[in-house]
């Protein structure tokens, strides 16, 4: 039986959705640590991931992410905002839906391309002429693996980010 007090918070969601900014504000609410798995690969390799990308390619990449969410869900009672891609690895779907409590953060296609727009670090959209077209067939593309994982879904789109901290925290099982 999984302790509902010790399990973790995941967000998942495509890029632009809010993922860090809602889990770094999260985690003070709830008075818990905060990781983004993006981040700590960074972190771990000393390199962006835009030059992963370039290294190892995206699988290279999502070997990566799926070590790092594996490290992350070994910790108790924190908050962990994922990449967008972190649903595409059936193991990560499992790891996601094993002991936590999934959060996905959708967005419109809209808002998404609005804020990714000045955004140089998303290898994903660094390699596009036409960013809306990428973000639209990532999404659709995902959506069905976002829906899998998500304990909850909350739409972002238009939202301030406490109105955002204050549906997730009503979900959170006692």
């Amino acid at each position: 039986m999984i302790d509902r007090k010790a399990m973790n918070v995941v967000l998942v969601g495509p890029m632009g959705s809010g993922k860090t900014s809602v889990g770094r504000r999260l985690a003070c609410v709830l008075k818990r640590d905060f990781f983004d798995s993006d981040f700590e690969i960074v972190a771990r390799t000393g390199v962006a991931i835009d030059h992963i990308f370039d290294v190892e390619g995206e699988e290279g990449f999502r070997q990566r992410e799926i070590n790092m969410l594996s490290e992350l869900c070994e910790i108790p009672n924190i908050v962990i905002a994922t990449g967008g891609g972190i649903v595409i690895k059936p193991e990560n779907r499992e790891l996601l839906k094993r002991d936590s409590f999934v959060v996905y953060l959708s967005s419109s296609v809209k808002q998404l391309v609005s804020r990714t727009a000045k955004s140089k670090s998303r290898p994903l959209l660094e390699r596009s002429t036409n960013r809306e077209k990428t973000i639209r067939e990532l999404v659709e593309k995902r959506e069905p693996l976002y829906q899998e994982v998500a304990d909850v879904v909350v739409d972002t789109t238009g939202k301030k980010l406490y109105a955002i901290i204050n549906e997730i925290k009503k979900s959170i099982p006692k």
